[in-house]
């Protein structure tokens, strides 16, 4: 493992002390959160204490769930290092790409509807009445759901590693259009939260065309580009009975 490893942490839901600790005792390259991170005060002030340089996140389904989850999120001064929708370049070159959010059947549920029903949030914003809109767009909630235009624009660039909230197709709960994204920008490894497991997905990966893994719940796992991975803190849940068709 590289002696500054990329760490990836699974959803935190306010719990930060695990992540301070692997960043003061790894000197990490990168921390890149895995959404549904749900601060109780500002993220600049939860991850005071690591360079802001370091750290990368996208957002998870609970980051819109109440008010102050949004700001905490949307108005910290670390907002700037979402990767939600757009390509970053690490330190060593690597080029990472990130998909924050769910698919909503009220938005675009692939797999279950043929078509979205609406493209982009500009689009749903105009459908949305009034008193339901936040920040003057689309209902709070709506924030943290994946449109069409957001993934296309993705699909055109070229990436290393690819983070997404949601799981690609290898889980049961997974989206077989992650793995189409993953391979359209040439990803090498693709890296998620949200189902608060950790699933040996190696089986799929040679069908894949990419490596895939999960981190589980508060877990925070170092994975270099070639899919050697490194267990710094066991997620919660890691050790309960896989899911079923897992």
């Amino acid at each position: 493992m590289n002696t500054q490893p990329i760490l990836f942490c699974g959803d935190p839901h306010d719990r930060f002390d695990h992540i301070l600790r692997a960043a003061e005792l790894l000197n990490p390259m990168a921390i890149v959160l895995l959404g549904d991170i749900e601060p109780e005060q500002s993220l600049h002030l939860e991850l005071t204490a690591i360079d802001p340089q370091k750290l990368w996140f996208i957002h998870g389904n609970h980051d819109t769930d109440s008010e102050q989850n949004w700001h905490h999120l949307w108005g910290s001064q670390l907002a700037e290092r979402t990767i939600h929708g757009r390509v970053v370049e690490l330190p060593n070159g690597l080029k990472l790409a990130g998909l924050g959010g769910v698919f909503r059947e009220s938005v675009w549920y692939p797999g279950l509807q043929s078509q979205a029903r609406f493209e982009s949030r500009a689009c749903h914003a105009r459908s949305t009445p009034r008193q339901d809109r936040w920040q003057g767009s689309v209902h709070r909630k709506h924030w943290s759901s994946i449109y069409p235009d957001e993934f296309k624009a993705l699909a055109i660039q070229r990436a290393d590693i690819l983070v997404t909230h949601e799981a690609p197709g290898y889980h049961p709960n997974g989206f077989e259009i992650l793995d189409d994204l993953a391979r359209s920008m040439g990803v090498k490894l693709s890296v998620h939260g949200h189902q608060h497991d950790r699933l040996d997905s190696s089986h799929r990966w040679g069908q894949q065309g990419f490596k895939s893994f999960g981190v589980g719940l508060c877990g925070i796992t170092a994975i270099d580009i070639d899919g050697h991975a490194e267990v710094i803190f066991s997620g919660d849940l890691d050790h309960q009975p896989h899911l079923p068709g897992a």
